[in-house]
């Protein structure tokens, strides 16, 4: 069963490959004591951030609470904008708002499409977290008020 979001996640890069879509993303840092919620999903290999895309007629706000309670059952208090990027793997135009949260709750019920949730210290992040989610991390680490902008 864990084969059928790889495949399905395949079809979607060469989706993306012929139509070059312009998207829109939010990720969160959801940060408690010194430490940073990652998750691993279930049709990519490494850690992220928790995030996703967002659907017509939705906030980027809204779009990272949908997506924080549909990952991973977090209801999520007062939220910061961190930064905004652009990014252009994977064939797309896709640009991402980053939101920065520190009041929140977790259910811990995850949808099919997380295999595993953790949080880390800040400082000592696992080894095969993708290269953006980690740039995030730094930058809030050195500079967690300033705005941010730039490639992902």
């Amino acid at each position: 069963m864990k084969a059928l979001p790889r495949l399905f996640y395949k079809i979607c890069r060469l989706r993306w490959w012929i139509t070059r879509p312009v998207t829109v993303g939010v990720r969160l840092l959801l940060i408690e004591e010194g430490q940073v919620l990652l998750i691993q999903s279930t049709y990519q290999n490494g850690w992220y951030l928790v995030g996703g895309g967002v659907k017509r007629n939705e906030t980027l706000a809204e779009a990272a609470r949908r997506e924080a309670q549909e990952e991973v059952g977090a209801t999520l208090g007062a939220l910061e904008l961190f930064g905004v990027y652009s990014n252009f793997y994977d064939f797309k135009n896709d640009h991402v708002a980053v939101f920065v949260c520190t009041d929140f709750s977790l259910t811990g019920k995850m949808d099919g499409e997380i295999q595993e949730l953790q949080f880390f210290p800040l400082t000592d992040l696992p080894a095969d977290i993708a290269p953006g989610h980690k740039r995030r991390i730094q930058e809030y680490l050195e500079s967690p008020k300033t705005p941010k902008f730039g490639r992902w």
